[in-house]
């Protein structure tokens, strides 16, 4: 006869572990249908990329303003000694054909000069080293002489200058190249990464702008005056550029990086400034203490020197930020640089 047998009942203990873990497998379960998903801890650090690329863009950004500076200045130098070179070329050709005129005469009267034989048919320094023959000349005939060689060593000293120039020219538009390419290349990164960001992350970002935008919209500036004439109207130059755009290496008047806006504001004031922050940073007379500052004072930000604004007041920068930002105020305490000094002009 078969048995039969009740099957064995759990213990109280295991029913408990069972009871638990269904428990806990419900709860998830309604917690990963119903909650937002974890945040991805990259995130944040794609945003701190984003704006290191765009700070390291901006210390690129100035020396490429360097660069291009340098160049212009070596390309006008070369011009120069270009146009040096060829006025005395004409001098010379011109003493050249006076001695030939001389020598003509003297082989029509009988006989070439010795002396001018040899001037025309070999090296002329060759005649100096032979002051005995210089009897052999009219008084005329040996100034006209003297000054031919003296304008041919002239000649030759300034195209050995101009070559130099064109030479150390063409190294700096190397250096220029370089820094252009570092600067579109984080740029181009920054985009990428900006890309990997969801589409609220990204609207985020442009909102943290557009409120950075507002606020300087509403800035309290106070009432204090300038330390001069010339730094009241470049900064109220800067003041009528608020709301441009940030383009690396503009100067103006419709885009700006940071020391193309001071630069540029300085310039309607009639003043001269140096094209980047570095240089702009000895400008004048230097102002350690934040205290001491006037509105229309340069602020010079960064351990680089790589920052330049003007003081605005109340704690106030004035300055072209960043790329994807606005020329726009902004607090000193919360820029993210710290402050170096401040440059009176």
């Amino acid at each position: 006869m078969a048995s039969h047998r009740r099957p064995k009942q759990p213990s109280h203990g295991y029913t408990s572990v069972l009871t638990a873990t269904a428990a806990v497998t419900v709860a998830l379960s309604a917690q990963s249908a119903s909650a937002d998903p974890l945040p991805d801890p990259n995130k944040k650090g794609v945003q701190a990329q984003v704006d290191r690329l765009y700070e390291q863009a901006t210390q690129a950004t100035e020396k490429y303003n360097g660069a291009k500076e340098s160049a212009g200045k070596l390309q006008k130098e070369a011009d120069n000694l270009h146009e040096e070179v060829v006025r005395k070329q004409a001098a010379l050709n011109e003493l050249r054909q006076q001695l030939g005129s001389a020598a003509t005469a003297q082989y029509r009267s009988g006989g070439l000069d010795p002396s001018l034989q040899l001037l025309l048919s070999t090296d002329p320094d060759a005649y100096l080293d032979q002051a005995s023959g210089l009897d052999r000349l009219s008084a005329r005939q040996s100034d006209t002489l003297q000054r031919f060689l003296s304008q041919q060593r002239a000649l030759q000293q300034q195209r050995a200058q101009a070559a130099e120039k064109l030479g150390s020219l063409q190294e700096t538009r190397k250096e220029l190249g370089s820094k252009k390419k570092e600067i579109q290349g984080k740029l181009a990164e920054a985009q990428r990464l900006l890309n990997t960001l969801t589409a609220e992350e990204r609207a985020e970002r442009v909102a943290k702008e557009e409120r950075a935008n507002r606020a300087s919209e509403r800035v309290e500036l106070g009432n204090e005056a300038s330390a001069s004439g010339r730094t009241a109207a470049a900064f109220n130059a800067a003041k009528s550029r608020v709301g441009m755009p940030y383009v690396w290496g503009a100067t103006g008047p419709g885009s700006f990086d940071c020391s193309g806006l001071t630069s540029w504001a300085f310039q309607q004031a009639d003043v001269s400034l140096p094209r980047t922050s570095q240089a702009q940073a000895n400008a004048g007379t230097r102002i350690n203490s934040i205290g001491a500052l006037k509105p229309g004072d340069l602020v010079i930000m960064r351990t680089d020197l790589s920052h330049v604004g003007f003081y605005a007041g109340n704690g106030q920068i004035l300055h072209a930020p960043k790329p994807g930002a606005q020329v726009r105020y902004e607090s000193m305490a919360r820029s993210g640089m710290p402050f170096m000094w401040g440059v009176r002009i």
